[in-house]
């Protein structure tokens, strides 16, 4: 009886123990790379390893892992889209906590970085967007995507704002259930001129919770900030974007993910006119995307590390 109770209470608990750890060039043997055509139309071409480490597109020296686009070469309007990368980990996760600590994220006019996990099944295995924007417009929003039958209370326990409540896929052109944080250092040329930042995201089959600090913010837990063995969520405060259970059965929604990192341009959602234009960007996204390579040579993520607890 007194084993059952103490199992409960540590099931119940907020304290996840480290089970990977990625750092330089332990990134690349634990991700593969997906040379494939871009599910969200974007002008850009997807490499494979071969491809990546010849152009350097990919690299890392010590505690740095760099991704990151072409800045090189004019595009032919009628040839493929910028080289580009976009890692899946080799590993899928459920119940666990990911901890990003980057330096620096992809910045420019028509770039629309992500860090994300997905199920192998979309939609009916979900999505969680963790980082996401576009055209350097800030801040970040974290965003679920699932199919029929999820969504968000209207009024929940998170400091960021809700930009819908209905995650369904098929609907409102799969906008899904977004959050946009308040911090505007949490995103874009405000994120990389503060030097980066740690995302955190925590995943129940009860609740998903999104985090940020600022490395400039005073209040970063220190589990966190030292990517120790062993992290307490409690001890994290109010997250940014907080998902519940209430009106989405997320045990059923999400199946096991593996962690995305890519680079696309233009598509869906940076290329669209009424969003690239609402930017401020010159031109067209895909004349602009083709013509100015140099424009790109910020397009770039620094991670200092990534640690997955479970």
């Amino acid at each position: 009886m007194v084993l059952a109770a103490l199992t409960a209470i540590n099931v119940l608990g907020a304290t996840y123990t480290q089970t990977d750890s990625h750092q330089g060039s332990g990134f690349l043997k634990s991700f593969s790379f997906q040379a494939i055509s871009d599910p969200t139309n974007g002008r850009v071409n997807y490499v494979d390893a071969v491809t990546a480490a010849k152009q350097n597109l990919t690299f890392s020296s010590g505690n740095h892992f760099v991704l990151r686009a072409d800045h090189t070469r004019v595009l032919s309007a009628s040839g493929p889209g910028r080289d580009s990368v976009r890692l899946l980990s080799n590993k899928q996760y459920t119940t666990s906590v990911t901890v990003f600590n980057v330096r620096h994220m992809p910045r420019g006019c028509g770039t629309w970085p992500a860090i994300w996990t997905v199920g192998a099944d979309w939609p009916n295995q979900g999505e969680i967007d963790i980082v996401e924007g576009v055209n350097d417009m800030g801040p970040n929003t974290a965003t679920l995507h699932t199919n029929a039958g999820c969504t968000m209370p209207s009024s929940r326990r998170q400091s960021g704002t809700a930009t819908g409540n209905n995650c369904d896929s098929a609907v409102m052109n799969n906008a899904g259930c977004g959050v946009k944080f308040s911090d505007s250092r949490s995103y874009g040329p405000a994120f990389n001129s503060n030097g980066g930042g740690w995302f955190a995201m925590e995943r129940t089959s009860s609740f998903i919770k999104v985090w940020f600090w600022s490395r400039t913010a005073t209040n970063v837990p220190s589990d966190v900030k030292n990517g120790i063995t062993s992290v307490n969520t409690d001890n994290w405060g109010t997250p940014v974007a907080h998902f519940p259970s209430s009106s989405c059965p997320i045990g059923n929604k999400f199946g096991p993910h593996n962690i995305v990192i890519n680079l696309t341009f233009c598509g869906d959602w940076a290329g669209s006119s009424s969003v690239y234009a609402a930017s401020g960007c010159p031109s067209t996204c895909v004349d602009y995307v083709n013509n100015n390579p140099s424009a790109f040579i910020n397009a770039y993520f620094d991670f200092q590390w990534l640690k997955i607890y479970e």
